[in-house]
């Protein structure tokens, strides 16, 4: 059997986290399925999903800290010399941490760690309303 349901986030931009572990649940819980597998996407490519513990020095510093290493704001993008606007970095950011996580279903619920939680990095350079689907197969 297979649901599809989605969840709309609010962002702010700018390497803003959101946990989304409880939106994600209610979807699973009212699936009705006690085992399988939940599928989280984001839609677009400026944004991604991933775990971790969604605690202040990851959250507020971290994170950001690592990306903005990796894929610096204010380097030149070939993307926005092509498109003239300000997001290159943020494409590049949302590639490397990907669009999607698959979380085993056990007994209806979510296979989290005690301190895992599902997290929505949105890169873009702007508030957003994102869009996630949630595919539960079970």
């Amino acid at each position: 059997m297979v649901k599809t349901e989605q969840i709309k986030v609010e962002t702010q931009g700018n390497c803003d986290i959101v946990n989304i572990t409880e939106q994600v649940s209610e979807v699973v819980a009212k699936s009705d399925m006690s085992e399988g597998t939940v599928t989280v996407f984001n839609v677009g490519s400026t944004a991604g999903i991933t775990t971790t513990e969604y605690e202040p020095g990851l959250v507020n510093y971290d994170i950001r800290a690592a990306f903005e290493k990796i894929a610096p704001e204010h380097a030149r993008y070939e993307h926005e010399e092509t498109w003239h606007d300000d997001n290159g970095h943020s494409h590049v950011q949302a590639s490397l941490l990907g669009p999607s996580l698959s979380v085993p279903v056990v007994d209806g619920l979510l296979t989290l760690g005690r301190w895992q939680q599902i997290i929505l990095v949105d890169f873009d350079t702007r508030p957003r309303t994102r869009t996630v689907i949630c595919q539960i197969v079970g």
